[in-house]
């Protein structure tokens, strides 16, 4: 196995994976290098790990190829867990990932007004699949990455809810975080670094 397909056209997220598996001399192929994108499938499981599962099968499945699959958001304590599985698409809003980006952020900022930040604690989740054409999944990790909700958006690095994950004891929010240091320590560079081992093992398998 020396190329995956990464079931993602999020180019940030295609900078993540790649600064980790491709020094291990494994190709790592965006969506937007097909010349057919099939069909994105319909995330409805319950969980982080349930959603990454169906992604990495169906896109598997779809192209022929080994696929890795995620699934991440952000957990927020005083919610409940929420956005949680629903995080891309919490507060409804159609449109571009910026469009919708800014309408999370908006409604994050609302369900919090009022709540002391030490009462804020929240977290990145990422969960990771890797599968085969024929519908068996390889490996699986997850990663984390702890913090609390500020109110106030900071930094310009990332994306999605990044502005607003303060790091305690830094003063600094994900946003504001070099992208390699970002990748050294987000949720997604956490479970892409315990994938690494796991893919490197079946190819000597």
């Amino acid at each position: 196995m020396d190329e995956i397909l990464l079931a993602s056209g999020n180019p940030h997220k295609l900078e993540e994976v790649r600064a980790v598996l491709e020094p291990l001399g494994l190709r790592v192929v965006g969506l937007d290098e097909l010349e057919t994108v099939p069909e994105e499938p319909e995330e409805d499981g319950l969980t982080f790990e349930a959603n990454a599962r169906i992604k990495a099968i169906a896109y598997a499945h779809a192209t022929g190829r080994v696929s890795l699959a995620d699934d991440s958001g952000l957990e927020v304590d005083a919610l409940g867990g929420q956005p949680g599985v629903r995080s891309a698409r919490w507060s409804g809003v159609e449109g571009e990932r910026d469009v919708r980006d800014a309408a999370n952020n908006r409604k994050l900022v609302e369900s919090l007004r009022g709540v002391p930040e030490a009462d804020r604690a929240a977290r990145f989740v990422c969960a990771m699949c890797l599968a085969t054409p024929d519908g068996t999944i390889l490996a699986e990790t997850r990663g984390t990455f702890e913090g609390v909700v500020t109110l106030e958006p900071r930094g310009e690095n990332g994306f999605g809810y990044d502005p607003h994950l303060l790091l305690p004891g830094e003063g600094r929010t994900s946003a504001e975080l070099p992208p390699g240091e970002k990748n050294a320590r987000s949720h997604r560079g956490v479970a892409t670094r315990a994938m690494a081992p796991l893919i490197e093992a079946l190819g000597r398998s």
